[in-house]
């Protein structure tokens, strides 16, 4: 998920000792921008994937500690945004008086824009602790808007390179371990089938070390993400720079390649037929899963959309699962003239079989894909409309729920949802155009997404 940017800085500090009229209004104009700004990137770091689900976790270790203390900086961020806006409102409403400000005015105003007169409490700022040198805690801190908003970035920069350094771990780290796993459990399998086990082979002892050490692996990045997580060199570099700290995994995923390579020299003492049997019974099985879970997903989409062509799923393939065992009986019987050339048959249409097998389950799963399709543009014109001030607009408001619940019944006929959600795109756009006597009709959705 991207991450928000940082806040923009304020503009300089004047040398004049007083603003003029244009002078106000000019910084005034660049105020309101920035404070656009600052509200969205908060908001975004409010919502961000990552601090939701640090929120959620049981974390311990090192995450647990910095993320109690992010959660304390973001409360700072909001408290020193929130003087931030007060000062701002201050400085709108006293410009607003009078068309011409008076020189005591203009004085008052730059005092606000320039001068240290945002009075914030020393625990708000973070600054509350004792000083250094045993001096007693600060109360309250002046702050310039300028100095504010260079506090605010800080607060924000620290709490962002948390959020996505754990994020980051929680999206690369677990998946891999998974898919690891389910290799390391595929590797007992077969271990167990040729009699390879703790005790009794090293390989069977080292299968289990692995196992246990992925276990650990696991729980241990879920809880204490931040614990494998490699901060770039240059601390300079925008919040999140790194990378997952993959040794351990590296390591483990290692040890199962040896253990692996050592089982297929026990399997290699057997006689070629039976390795070769084996290997098209683990190709068949998948494509039977495959196909099952095409059949299932084809239930889910029959249910979920209307409307929609969804290709038929075919039954296992029977007349290969036969062949297979007949050439198992080849091979129990050592008729080797008869089990080679049907081996030879069987392998190519074993792959053939899973790569159908593949094909349909991407097929029938589609439509949901359309529909995901369709619920995200929609939501991202929602907040398209809400930043430009249309979130109570009634026919956007109507439009909106339309699509909203034709994509989120069920079932959901994708061809009226579309149009929907192209309706509601193109109310969107005409809301935007700015009023005037050259406005055309919009025929389809403009601008950005």
């Amino acid at each position: 998920m991207g991450a928000p940017g940082p806040f923009p800085g304020s503009p300089g500090k004047s040398q004049d000792p007083v603003l003029s009229r244009e002078e106000v209004d000019r910084a005034l104009g660049r105020l309101a921008a920035e404070y656009e700004a600052i509200e969205t990137s908060l908001l975004a770091l409010q919502d961000h994937a990552g601090r939701r689900l640090l929120e959620g976790a049981e974390l311990t270790g090192l995450t647990k500690e910095r993320w109690a203390a992010t959660e304390q900086s973001i409360t700072v961020l909001w408290t020193l945004f929130d003087a931030y806006t007060e000062t701002l409102t201050t400085a709108r409403e006293l410009r607003a008086r009078r068309r011409w400000p008076s020189p005591d005015d203009l004085a008052e105003l730059t005092e606000l824009l320039r001068g240290t007169r945002v009075t914030v409490s020393g625990a708000a700022a973070g600054s509350g602790a004792p000083q250094a040198g045993g001096g007693p805690a600060r109360l309250s801190e002046q702050f310039s808007l300028e100095e504010l908003v260079e506090r605010m970035n800080g607060l924000y920069a620290s709490a962002l390179d948390v959020i996505v350094s754990a994020d980051s771990v929680w999206s690369a780290l677990p998946a891999r371990i998974d898919l690891l796993a389910a290799e390391l459990r595929r590797t007992l399998s077969l271990a167990r089938s040729v009699g390879v086990r703790p005790g009794e082979h090293p390989a069977g002892d080292d299968l289990e070390r692995i196992t246990y050490e992925l276990t650990q692996l696991r729980a241990q990045v879920v809880s204490d993400p931040l614990a494998y997580w490699v901060p770039d060199a240059d601390r300079s570099a925008a919040p999140g720079g790194g990378r997952p700290d993959t040794a351990r995994y590296d390591r483990a995923a290692l040890a199962l390649e040896d253990a692996r390579r050592e089982i297929e020299a026990v399997l290699d003492v057997r006689q070629d037929a039976e390795r070769r049997l084996m290997r098209l019974r683990d190709v068949l099985s998948r494509a039977d899963r495959t196909l099952t879970e095409a059949r299932q997903a084809r239930g889910e989409v029959l249910a979920k959309i209307a409307a929609s062509e969804v290709p038929a799923v075919s039954g296992p393939p029977t007349a290969l699962h036969e062949q297979l065992s007949t050439a198992a009986e080849y091979r129990r019987h050592a008729q080797w003239h008869r089990l080679s050339p049907l081996l030879d048959s069987l392998e190519q249409r074993a792959e053939d079989e899973l790569h159908r097998a593949r094909e349909s389950l991407t097929a029938v799963t589609a439509p949901l894909a359309v529909r995901a399709e369709l619920r995200g543009r929609l939501d991202a014109y929602k907040a398209k409309a809400a930043r430009h001030g249309l979130a109570e607009d009634p026919l956007l408001i109507e439009r909106y729920d339309a699509a909203r619940r034709m994509l989120w019944s069920a079932p959901c006929d994708l061809r009226v949802a579309e149009q929907a959600v192209l309706r509601y795109q193109r109310t969107v756009a005409e809301a935007l155009q700015p009023p005037g006597p050259d406005r055309g009709p919009v025929d389809g959705p403009q601008g950005e997404t």
